[in-house]
């Protein structure tokens, strides 16, 4: 089977026909997913401004529009809600009340949220996704920084090298070969990429292949997934030890199926793995991968290759939350908000690349129309083109929020500008007084005959 980027099951994805932005947004976030996460909210009921739908519109909106500040993103984005539901009660209209009301919001709601929008994306792209009867999944970790507020120095800690900023750490499982995220969980900068993993394995649909790099190796975790009824394709290392039954020639070696029997295991009683081996060249070195399925006709050596090739879409996903939604380093400073922050950034990033991997009919032809980049100009272009819709109070109203969030006056201040140590920073130190001498008699006289030859 030879895979290619523009095969017949890459237009298997292409089925459903989005005319817009806003078509593509409720396509997704359908009533269904805003009915199960309504039920796992016991509050959804109470008498506060912020509802759940206008409270999650505003939190995706501020991942997808521009602005320097939090606040100056909030605005557009409430100004954008309030357009877009102009018969529905108005949202508050502080960042203040926004943040208390976020907080107020369980995290499980969120994560109900995206399990409904996962059952969405699977009816639309699982499909088309198969091959060879699997479901291609990457799995990666990244770091992303947090402000040095005192709370979340407390509560997260170091990550790295020492006085090194607070983080958090994300893991998720991208549905190659769309690089399109699937799920994902997060933890303290210092978590584990391999105990994310067993969290994110029961997100897996049937069939799934997980396609790793040479971080994701060991026997406990190989066993996991196979208990899970997942399969696995991991870069191996000069760390892992294989084992044979005869000599093979390492120099001539294309595939071959190997025991992987760790020491550990062996001391455990537990029983080895049979596992497939596979070396694929490459222009600078080769790439051995590891997998459980043995069968070359499920999964041929040019197919491992590019689906291992598809990997770096992983790390694509990674770029494209940072740089793309600005999200190198969160803007939060309570544990709270940085975790709502980031799992709306997530849920923004999703539905994005989503609707970038729609496609539209034009006559015969079905097209994959958008990069995520241009995805992204479109709904900030239609949250533009929204804003214009408002009546003269409410873009009145909107105009004299950006202006009091862009000045950012603060007046009679009394603080220290500085609040806390900052390491690695050299400590300021303030200019010393001028030095004042007495003229002497020489100087004295040049002094006189500057002064009358004026």
């Amino acid at each position: 089977m030879v895979v290619t980027t523009h095969t017949l099951w890459e237009k298997r994805l292409m089925k459903t026909t989005v005319r817009s932005f806003r078509d593509g947004v409720t396509h997704f976030l359908t009533p269904q997913v805003w009915k199960q996460a309504h039920q796992a909210w016991s509050n959804a009921s109470s008498a506060s401004r912020w509802t759940l739908q206008p409270l999650v519109w505003t939190l995706l909106a501020m991942a997808w529009c521009t602005g320097d500040s939090e606040g100056e993103r909030f605005a557009t984005a409430r100004a954008y809600c309030v357009a877009s539901r102009q018969k529905q009660r108005r949202p508050g209209e502080t960042l203040q009340g926004f943040q208390m009301a976020l907080v107020k919001l369980p995290f499980y709601v969120l994560q109900a949220l995206a399990k409904a929008l996962r059952h969405i994306l699977a009816k639309t792209f699982l499909d088309g996704a198969r091959i060879a009867g699997f479901v291609p999944f990457a799995c990666d970790g990244s770091r992303l920084e947090c402000p040095r507020a005192q709370q979340l120095q407390q509560r997260l800690g170091e990550s790295g090298k020492t006085d090194s900023a607070p983080m958090i750490y994300l893991s998720a499982l991208v549905l190659l070969p769309l690089g399109l995220p699937w799920s994902w969980r997060w933890g303290k900068g210092t978590a584990s990429e391999h105990d994310h993993l067993r969290h994110l394995l029961p997100t897996l649909p049937e069939r799934s292949l997980i396609v790793a790099d040479a971080f994701y190796q060991g026997y406990d975790l190989y066993r996991d997934i196979l208990r899970a009824g997942a399969s696995f394709l991991v870069r191996l290392s000069s760390r892992t030890c294989l084992y044979t039954l005869t000599h093979i020639p390492v120099r001539s070696l294309r595939e071959s199926l190997v025991y992987y029997w760790p020491r550990k295991a062996r001391e455990q009683g537990k029983p080895p793995l049979l596992v497939r081996l596979l070396r694929v060249k490459g222009p600078k070195a080769d790439v051995w991968l590891l997998t459980n399925v043995l069968d070359r006709q499920q999964i041929s050596h040019k197919t491992a290759a590019q689906l291992y090739r598809w990997r770096w879409r992983n790390e694509g996903l990674f770029r494209q939350y940072k740089r793309m939604l600005g999200k190198t380093k969160l803007q939060s400073r309570t544990v709270a908000l940085i975790h709502r922050e980031a799992e709306g950034a997530m849920l923004a990033l999703q539905l994005l690349l989503a609707m970038a991997a729609q496609a539209v009919e034009r006559g015969q032809e079905l097209l994959i129309v958008d990069s995520p980049r241009q995805m992204l100009l479109r709904i900030r272009g239609d949250i533009a083109a929204k804003l214009r819709s408002l009546g003269p109070r409410q873009f009145a109203s909107y105009q004299r929020t950006l202006e009091i969030v862009r000045s950012e006056q603060r007046l009679n201040r009394v603080s220290a500008k500085v609040r806390q140590y900052w390491p690695r920073r050299k400590d300021h130190k303030p200019p010393k007084p001028p030095k004042i001498r007495v003229m002497e008699t020489p100087l004295k006289t040049l002094l006189d005959i500057a002064l009358h030859a004026q």
